[in-house]
């Protein structure tokens, strides 16, 4: 009796374990089919646009009429940002393709710039007629590049996934995806060289400063024994770590943790071993600490990772999660460029997530100017219908990719609050930011 007792336990227990594993292999399917139809969705829009960006140019080319030149420029503009967010959202970041990135900004800075300006008084110039040819061959190269990948992945029902699975094993054999990328990349790259002297493309965006950041070059163990420490984990093995590919403009050591109670990635620098992002889940317990205890923990692990002078200037509560924003105080001034973001666990204060790019890529020695113009004559520029409660100096990066120093106001309005900057040289008013309201706790 014993016995059969014995066996129908282990049968009940079996087929429970049995379902247990095809529910998670369900839900793990769901995720990597959510996964690849989000892949197939930006790489096909992104062909889209840039067959799009090219029939504009083309069309700018054709056209001699300035009142129609500015809002076509407007529309290559708008549709470069559109094709800029497609690229970010693939699986790349194993892979270079940091050329095709500056191909679509330098396009969409030059049609700005141009579209801003009073085309009736300073018209295209030879020059940039010239230069408008280059862009409209360029984009025809990598329409066509795109389009024969997307056929070839269309006939033969390739996958997304594959691309990333076959990135993070730094597997070498011919993926038709990876192969049509990299020769855009390397067409791209070309051509980047062969114009670098024109003084037109390349003109925007703002320099990237990673040769500035602090530290040595760490070995994989080294990376390992950083994360390790940071996902609190006591086995190495616990860890998986994939190196970015020659060419990244920003060498990383990419690390995954997994085990039955939360799951962590993180990049870090193979300079210095910085911790570029951190993203750690796992179930949360009952809250513990207020948004403000969040932001003290928050400060902590900023210094702890070396981080000093960082201004908190927004937060907010999200289903038991602190998020927090980080700006860089240069002696007073607050500076945007050099933003962290940093999320934290309200039931005991971990670290879930951590954003430390944005700040890398931006952050030098800066000669900060002084204000031309005082504060009060830049309260005078804002609306004076706007309550304005604390005002500061800050550097913010205008619609032209430049950063500008400038008066920021926090003020209200009609039950609503705003950031507004007035510039602090010019005196023009360079950007008015709605502040989200405080959204409410169901936790």
């Amino acid at each position: 009796m014993f016995r059969w007792i014995t066996i129908g336990i282990l049968s009940i227990a079996l087929a429970g374990t049995a379902f247990w594993g095809y529910q998670e292999n369900q839900e793990k399917n769901a995720i990597l089919i959510q996964a690849e139809n989000s892949y197939q969705k930006s790489f096909h829009e992104l062909t889209y646009f840039m067959d799009l960006l090219h029939d504009e140019i083309g069309t700018v080319l054709a056209m001699n009429s300035h009142q129609k030149l500015s809002p076509t420029f407007v529309d290559i503009w708008r549709g470069t940002s559109e094709a800029h967010s497609n690229v970010s959202q693939l699986p790349l970041s194993l892979i270079p393709f940091n050329k095709t990135e500056e191909f679509l900004s330098d396009i969409g800075d030059f049609t700005y710039r141009t579209a801003i300006r009073n085309l009736d008084d300073e018209p295209l110039t030879d020059e940039e007629t010239g230069v408008l040819q280059e862009l409209y061959t360029q984009a025809n190269e990598i329409k066509d590049e795109l389009r024969q990948v997307q056929h070839i992945a269309l006939e033969n029902n390739l996958r997304w996934m594959d691309v990333q699975l076959a990135l993070v094993n730094n597997d070498q054999s011919d993926n038709t995806i990876i192969d049509g990328l990299r020769t855009i990349e390397e067409n791209v790259e070309g051509y980047a060289e062969a114009n670098s002297k024109s003084g037109l493309i390349g003109v925007g965006g703002l320099p990237k400063y990673y040769d500035e950041m602090t530290g040595k070059n760490i070995s994989e163990e080294e990376a390992i024994k950083v994360s390790r420490d940071i996902f609190n984990s006591e086995l190495d093995e616990d860890i998986e770590l994939t190196a970015s590919m020659d060419g990244a403009d920003l060498p990383l050591y990419s690390l995954s943790y997994s085990n039955d109670q939360k799951r962590g990635y993180m990049d870090l620098s193979q300079k210095g071993g910085h911790p570029i992002s951190i993203l750690v889940e796992r179930p949360l317990a009952e809250k513990e600490l207020s948004l403000n205890e969040g932001a003290e923990k928050a400060k902590t692990y900023l210094k702890e990772f070396g981080f000093e002078n960082m201004h908190l200037y927004q937060s907010a509560e999200y289903s038991k999660n602190g998020m927090y924003s980080f700006v860089y105080d240069d002696d007073g001034v607050k500076v945007y460029s050099d933003s962290i973001e940093v999320k934290i666990a309200l039931d005991n204060g971990d670290l879930l997530g951590l954003t430390t790019n944005t700040f890398y890529s931006n952050h030098h020695d800066r000669k900060i100017s002084d204000p031309e113009i005082t504060e009060e004559e830049a309260k005078e520029l804002v609306n004076p219908n706007v309550d304005i409660q604390e005002s500061s100096l800050a550097i913010i990066v205008n619609e032209l990719d430049e950063e500008v120093l400038t008066y920021e106001f926090l003020g209200t309005l009609e039950n609503e609050t705003y950031r507004i900057y007035i510039n602090a040289v010019s005196g023009n008013e360079e950007m008015v930011e709605k502040l989200n309201r405080k959204e409410r706790s169901y936790s």
